[in-house]
């Protein structure tokens, strides 16, 4: 997989891993923290699977396709949890993870 092709899931993987990131610290700052856990989970999760895939398709990896897949279930559980919550980061957070797995989707395809 030539990296060119690859560059808009790149950058949309990078904007999940910001907002998960973000979103992860953010929601450890709220008042009722017990029920930020899953959302937390899986903020971690996302971000850590979005940096391997990312970093798999920079380098042109065989790989880094076989991970799409995974990548893309993971972007759409954090969205699905994501978007229960009505926090401003994680929504923000929902929207970069659906972009990411629909990225990830055409990419995969």
């Amino acid at each position: 997989m030539h990296n060119s092709q690859n560059q808009p899931a790149i950058d949309a993987l990078m904007a999940c891993i910001l907002e998960c990131e973000h979103c992860a610290t953010a929601c450890l700052q709220e008042e009722d923290v017990k029920m930020m856990v899953r959302c937390i989970q899986l903020d971690r999760d996302c971000a850590d699977i979005c940096k391997l895939t990312m970093t798999l398709l920079a380098r042109g990896s065989e790989h880094g396709k076989h991970l799409l897949r995974e990548c893309m279930e993971v972007c759409e559980a954090c969205a699905a949890e994501c978007g229960k919550h009505h926090h401003e980061h994680c929504q923000r957070c929902a929207e970069a993870c659906r972009r990411c797995a629909e990225a990830c989707r055409s990419l995969a395809a």
